[in-house]
């Protein structure tokens, strides 16, 4: 058993959910410009069309994963006729950019702590604070990162901890108090919560 589900099962709730859906495992991407500019065209879709509009950013690139060059020399209106919108357009640009300025490297971002990342990354026109820290798990594979702003999270602790949104301040407040249990793991407990009623976040 992983030490995570064992520190995690000391909570009721995360518990049943650890027996309904086994262990998780975070990997660790080398591309994190590709990763970032996959998560940017992804935002406010299905998951049906995500990988659809994903597929045809590849296709421009003979199904490879572009350089940062590759996506800047690519003309705006390519990147709209595969169904971007202009802010996503410039946004996957503005990631492209970056990386080629200021340097997006794996291994510089892995020795930043996760509020170092999220520092970082946050320059970049586009990119908030919670596609950084999707990034810190799905990409990073950082295990104590609490994504507070995400819907499905918010919707899984009103449900399964009673909580009450109606007072902003006081939701947030109860979320971290919740939340500091998990850790060291808060990580996979948001990955179990994005399992409760299949309400998984689309990367």
């Amino acid at each position: 058993m992983a030490m995570y589900t064992l520190h995690l099962s000391k909570d009721k709730k995360i518990k049943k959910l650890i027996e309904q859906n086994g262990e998780f495992t975070l990997t660790k991407q080398k591309n994190v410009c590709t990763w970032l500019c996959a998560s940017i065209l992804s935002q406010q879709l299905s998951t049906k069309v995500a990988k659809v509009i994903h597929q045809r950013f590849l296709n421009l690139y003979e199904g490879k994963e572009p350089t940062p060059e590759q996506i800047i020399a690519t003309a705006p209106e390519t990147l709209r006729a595969i169904g971007l919108s202009n802010a996503k357009t410039s946004y996957v640009q503005n990631v492209a950019r970056f990386t080629l300025e200021q340097g997006m490297d794996h291994r510089k971002l892995h020795k930043m702590s996760d509020e170092e990342v999220i520092e970082y990354l946050t320059q970049i026109k586009g990119v908030g604070r919670w596609t950084v820290e999707m990034l810190l798990m799905f990409a990073l594979g950082r295990e104590d990162v609490f994504a507070i702003d995400d819907l499905g999270i918010q919707n899984a602790m009103i449900a399964l901890y009673k909580l009450d949104r109606t007072d902003k301040k006081q939701f947030r407040e109860e979320m971290l108090r919740i939340s500091k249990k998990w850790s060291p793991y808060r990580t996979y407990a948001c990955m179990y919560l994005w399992r409760w009623k299949d309400n998984i976040p689309v990367k």
